[in-house]
């Protein structure tokens, strides 16, 4: 019984890790393509970072702490976080110093628009990198923080904790 119940155990491990595999990529594609052209042309930082921070927690879900954290994503979100701030920070206040409203959008009316293929380079795509960064980097980090006290909790508890079984209830309740 406890052979079959080991391999049923296996055999439904391989299913999750296989589509965690296949949809880490994907998730980070559609993450771009958010960013790129979002719900209305300039893009959306936001949901952007929402979805690739979601790739990112479903590789803690299946594989655990230790091997998500082999990602370089994840040990550069922090610092993502931070340049995300900066450049939120500076989008906003570089107008300002220039005598300018805040956020007020580079380049401005009559100036040629830089592009790269159809993506127009202005300042609100360079705030919604920024926001990007800033959510992913939050998003990432507290998983990464919860994951760490979950693993500090259990290592707190040592290897003589009282974690019972079915089959160890079910020997107490019998004696």
């Amino acid at each position: 019984m406890r052979d079959a119940a080991k391999t049923g155990t296996d055999a439904m491990g391989i299913m999750p890790r296989t589509v965690a595999k296949l949809l880490f990529l994907p998730t980070l594609v559609a993450a771009v393509a958010i960013l790129v052209k979002g719900y209305a042309q300039t893009g959306d930082g936001f949901s952007a970072g929402v979805v690739a921070s979601l790739g990112v927690v479903l590789q803690y879900l299946v594989f655990g702490r230790r091997e998500a954290e082999k990602l370089p994503l994840v040990g550069l979100a922090g610092k993502g976080a931070f340049v995300g701030l900066l450049i939120g920070l500076l989008v906003a206040a570089v107008p300002v110093a220039l005598g300018d409203p805040v956020f007020n959008h580079y380049p401005g009316p009559g100036y040629e628009v830089v592009y790269l293929g159809t993506l127009e380079l202005i300042t609100p795509v360079l705030f919604d990198v920024g926001v990007f960064l800033l959510v992913f980097g939050f998003a990432v980090g507290s998983v990464r923080a919860i994951a760490h006290t979950i693993d500090r909790e259990e290592e707190y508890r040592g290897p003589d904790a009282d974690d019972l079984g079915v089959e160890d209830l079910a020997k107490r309740e019998r004696r």
